[in-house]
């Protein structure tokens, strides 16, 4: 999927209509894939895997205004994406 249609999903999620958040969420979208990365997924062109980076993209930007920790709809897809056999083969 091609980076204009995360951030058109992104901003569904996130309520936003204008551009003037755009270099925000691009950047927000490439450390929410480094992150998932990070973690053993390598991920592919899939549905699942698209609401996955939205979520945790969208889920980077709402943690700017509060001290909670991850929410455990996005650490409990992040599991069950690594236990599904979705990670990377890497040592």
């Amino acid at each position: 999927m091609a980076q204009p249609d995360f951030m058109a999903l992104l901003k569904i999620d996130l309520g936003i209509i204008g551009t003037a958040y755009d270099p925000q969420l691009v950047q927000l979208i490439d450390a929410a894939r480094a992150f998932i990365a990070r973690e053993g997924i390598a991920l592919t062109d899939s549905a699942e895997d698209t609401q996955l980076l939205v979520m945790y993209a969208a889920y980077l930007f709402r943690k700017r205004a509060t001290n909670e920790g991850m929410p455990r709809m996005l650490r409990w897809a992040l599991n069950n994406r690594i236990f599904s056999g979705g990670g990377s083969d890497a040592p």
